[in-house]
């Protein structure tokens, strides 16, 4: 068999290979020569092991359409598979047109990357795009349609970082003095729990275990729905302070009747409408403490630094927030560390030679 080879041509590099009966065959892999030099190896062991596969052509709608039918609709939340729908809709199969799926290249996809963030698109929607592309190419791959992903070499836009925000122990007093009384309890419980909004308007008193001191998280709200949490580590239980079980009590003996069992609802025991609470209660309260404008979700920020400043261990915060992984937990919370464990260095003297900074 004769030896495969690569070939740039303009700034794109190809490989060439030949199949198990001698045709010579070719393929546009991107912009670097390692991964065609990488493509034709891989080429070549399947043509001598006999596990060569002939792709089978389909364009990128076509693609998108069964992989929304087959594998989405099956694997994924109602909420995803919109997001998902919508995402493909709107820029990926209007971008990608009627390209058959086994001619995209790695330039290809980085071009698309760089036409959205031209646009205007936030770095974040042009991000979530580009994973649901290199998923979809995968499946692709399992599927027969293509030998590689083009997609998997094309990295993500750079995120802008946004400075994170709470309230700080002395400004929580205030805050919920300025709240009227009937919201009180759900925003001291977002306080004191960390609850994600969506995860509060879905709290049900079946979920409020008083002999444990603990809430269970088993739901959410989306577009006036109930869906299950986002992730398996969503789905936790939750300490209760002191003070909030007080409050939830008496609470509950006020709060309007609701037909699904809501803890927070509205005044006829339906869900609350979240746009409405940010800003006609959430956003009003904060004007009238006179407190700088901060996100709803800020209030989940506010849990996490008064857990991590009372020097609470992080894995313990992390399931408290339910984050998947404590490095999630490190990167969004570590640098609020060192005010909390300022002490720590001077403390390495005493570990080590017994003595402190005051005996030098």
């Amino acid at each position: 068999m004769a030896r495969g080879f690569v070939k740039k041509r303009g700034d794109v590099w190809y490989a060439y290979w030949r199949d198990s009966v001698g045709k010579q065959r070719a393929k546009s892999i991107g912009t670097r020569k390692k991964e065609a030099e990488a493509y034709v190896a891989r080429m070549q062991v399947q043509v001598t092991d006999g596990t060569f596969r002939k792709i089978q052509k389909i364009t990128f709608p076509q693609f998108a359409e069964q992989w929304i039918r087959d594998y989405a609709m099956v694997q994924v939340k109602p909420s995803t598979l919109l997001n998902y729908k919508s995402m493909l809709s709107n820029s990926l199969v209007p971008f990608f047109g009627n390209i058959p799926l086994a001619s995209i290249t790695t330039a290809d996809v980085q071009r698309y990357v760089a036409q959205r963030l031209g646009a205007g698109k936030s770095p974040s929607t042009v991000q979530k795009a580009l994973v649901l592309l290199k998923g979809m190419l995968k499946q692709g791959i399992e599927w027969d349609y293509l030998k590689v992903n083009p997609a998997s070499a094309v990295k993500p836009p750079r995120k802008p970082h946004i400075e994170m925000d709470f309230l700080t122990p002395a400004e929580i007093p205030a805050f919920l003095d300025a709240i009227e009384p009937k919201w009180r309890p759900l925003f001291f419980t977002a306080i004191f729990t960390g609850m994600r909004l969506g995860e509060l308007l879905a709290l049900q008193w079946s979920d409020v275990d008083w002999h444990s001191e603990t809430i269970h998280v088993r739901r959410s709200v989306w577009h006036g729905g109930f869906q299950e949490p986002k992730s398996q580590n969503s789905r936790r239980t939750i300490g209760m302070s002191p003070m909030l079980i007080g409050v939830l009590k008496d609470y509950s003996e006020i709060a309007p009747a609701s037909d699904d069992d809501l803890v927070f609802c509205t005044d006829e025991g339906g869900i609350i409408d979240d746009a409405n609470l940010r800003h006609r209660v959430f956003e009003s309260s904060l004007t009238k403490a006179g407190l700088r404008k901060i996100r709803i979700h800020d209030l989940r920020h506010t849990y996490a630094s008064l857990l991590i400043n009372q020097g609470e261990n992080l894995k313990y915060v992390q399931r408290q927030l339910g984050h998947a992984s404590i490095t999630t937990t490190v990167d969004r919370y570590g640098h609020l560390m060192p005010d909390a464990q300022k002490d720590a260095s001077a403390r390495l003297d005493a570990t080590v030679f017994g003595v402190t900074a005051d005996a030098h």
